[in-house]
């Protein structure tokens, strides 16, 4: 079974809703950023975590872009 990294485990708040009165659900951490998660995850199950470094830091990027604290 595949353990899970050290990105998926990175505690990720998400962005505070803002803008008037409506309500929409806060983007959650799975569903964030899926183009770098998708060639990210390939590329360890292939490859190993620790030689997909600049694609963990790729998809970390987007994850703070969108609000998150990784």
């Amino acid at each position: 079974m595949l353990e899970m990294s050290a990105v998926c485990a990175a505690s990720a708040e998400p962005p505070a809703v803002t803008e008037g009165s409506e309500q929409k659900k806060p983007l959650k951490p799975c569903c964030a950023c899926p183009e770098t998660k998708k060639v990210r995850d390939a590329c360890i199950i292939e490859k190993g975590e620790e030689n997909c470094t600049a694609l963990i830091e790729a998809h970390k990027e987007c994850m703070r872009a969108l609000g998150f604290k990784i």
